[in-house]
């Protein structure tokens, strides 16, 4: 039942500024030119971009010819186009002009989908001494942006996640000190399999799982999980084989429960639906525990075939599928528009494994992509304690990166991002309106949070125009009446501290 595959040879939003600084704007040429959703800006620092370029997105439907004249009736160079990003273009800056002047040229011409600076990136502070991450192995972490996220939190110390699946080598040098400890036997979990306090692992399967949520960061040694520090809970109800019961599940599920567990990683499914297990997730749900479910590895559509416990429609169950390093689906990702909720890295993941204390492996399947999310949402619930579980998972599927790939294959459309995730960010996105007359903007930022979006002509002085409080589901929208005349107009979101 487990969700991993062999190892084998062998996916832009916005985020691209200092991570403690997060605010969009949207430029608009009243009445005129469509609205232009455009990266987040940063304040109260000076030039946060390159002022001899600026990147040019081209409008759908727009040829190649078409642009090409007015870039030469321009006199401005294409430095490079990048195809696998819709042609997006690297423009070069003429020396008599500015960025704003250059920026303004293409947001009136009616060809682009955006123009904007060309924002610059710095590298995160914390960056752990891991040395498997340092070499690049664990590329997913990068995917991801841990190290921006990682800026904000390291550490879920408080935080217990049951890892239910083949047990977890609890002696192993990138976990031991992250183990869970049972205050009464001290004893790190339940095999369930034989009803004692010893789940050590004869798979490997859950100690790769545990090492990839919550293997110890900036030790020194081998790789990091995504929460440096983490409580976790082993619950073995899984054989040497991948194969265990119904019963053996509900039987950790609920010591899970009974020990306090706030999260708990399925890195396994089921075809047939189970009531005994629906029942038993339902009562973790009542005690708000978030369950992160692997979608499986059968490139099925859940929607229509469904995989359990990922395609229960539980508001605490997140269910996750998996990409490649190049934001593909995974080849043999299970995938489902209203049934999974967003994918994370899962090909040629490398992590602990159970063979010694100090051995570590390679593996692909959503199996490795849930942790990502579980050690995700632990850092949430420590960075957010006041939160609900609801809060804390729409936090999460709000952050996620829209990727082309994830269209239509699960509800978020995106893949896992921990710095946006972490972050007290807000994004303002333009709606089509229904009304002639109106521009419709959406507000995205954390639930039941006070966002105001504010009006400039010139970047400088900016002047509130709407200010309201976030739904249960981080949103909100609101309208304003098309300006007749033909000035520009800036709109930013922010939110109050």
């Amino acid at each position: 039942m487990g969700f991993g595959l062999p190892a084998r040879s062998t996916r832009a939003t916005w985020r691209s500024v200092a991570p403690q600084l997060a605010f969009l704007w949207t430029i608009l040429w009243l009445g005129q030119v469509p609205l232009f959703a455009e990266n987040i800006i940063p304040t109260g620092l000076a030039p946060q971009y390159r002022l001899d370029q600026i990147l040019v997105q081209p409008k759908h439907g727009i040829s190649s010819d078409t642009l090409a004249r007015f870039h030469s009736q321009h006199g401005i160079e294409v430095l490079r186009t990048l195809l696998t990003q819709g042609g997006l273009q690297i423009i070069s800056v003429p020396k008599a002009q500015t960025i704003a002047e250059l920026v303004k040229t293409y947001q009136q011409s009616g060809l682009v989908e955006f123009a904007e600076p060309d924002y610059l990136v710095h590298t995160a502070a914390t960056i752990p001494n891991d040395p498997k991450f340092l070499d690049g192995t664990l590329w997913g972490l990068t995917k991801i942006d841990a190290p921006d996220g990682w800026d904000v939190q390291t550490s879920a110390s408080n935080i217990i996640v049951a890892v239910l699946d083949t047990g977890v080598r609890y002696t192993h040098e990138d976990l031991a000190s992250n183990m869970w400890v049972n205050p009464v036997d001290k004893t790190h979990g339940l095999n369930a399999l034989t009803a004692t306090n010893d789940p050590s692992d004869d798979s490997g399967h859950g100690t790769m799982v545990a090492g990839v949520l919550g293997a110890v960061g900036n030790n020194g040694i081998g790789v990091t999980g995504v929460a440096w520090r983490v409580q976790i809970m082993a619950c073995k109800c899984f054989d040497k084989f991948g194969v265990g019961d119904v019963s053996s599940i509900v039987t950790c599920l609920e010591y899970a429960r009974t020990n306090n567990a706030r999260l708990i990683n399925a890195s396994w499914g089921l075809s047939t639906n189970s009531l005994a297990l629906s029942n038993a997730l339902y009562n973790v749900h009542a005690d708000g525990i978030i369950v992160v479910a692997a979608s499986g590895n059968n490139t099925n559509n859940i929607d229509l075939n469904p995989s359990y416990p990922s395609s229960y429609h539980f508001d605490n169950v997140v269910s996750v599928a998996y990409t490649a390093r190049d934001d593909s689906l995974g080849s043999a990702s299970n995938y489902g528009a209203a049934t999974v909720d967003l994918a994370a890295p899962g090909e040629n993941i490398y992590s602990t494994f159970a063979a010694t204390d100090s051995y570590y492996y390679t593996l692909s399947g959503s199996s490795f992509s849930a942790p990502y999310v579980t050690g995700a949402l632990a850092l949430i619930l420590a960075k957010y304690p006041g939160e609900s579980y609801q809060a804390s998972i729409v936090r999460l599927l709000n952050a996620a990166d829209p990727v082309s790939a994830l269209a239509g294959k699960c509800t978020t459309g995106g893949r896992l991002n921990l710095r946006n995730a972490l972050l007290p960010s807000v994004r303002l996105a333009s709606v089509t309106s229904l009304v002639p007359g109106l521009i419709q903007f959406r507000v995205v930022s954390a639930p039941a949070r006070t966002c105001v979006v504010q009006t400039s002509s010139d970047l400088n002085s900016w002047a509130p125009v709407f200010t309201n409080v976030t739904s249960v589901l981080g949103t909100f929208e609101f309208a304003l009446p098309l300006a007749t005349n033909p000035a520009i107009h800036f709109f930013r979101a922010v939110a109050k501290p």
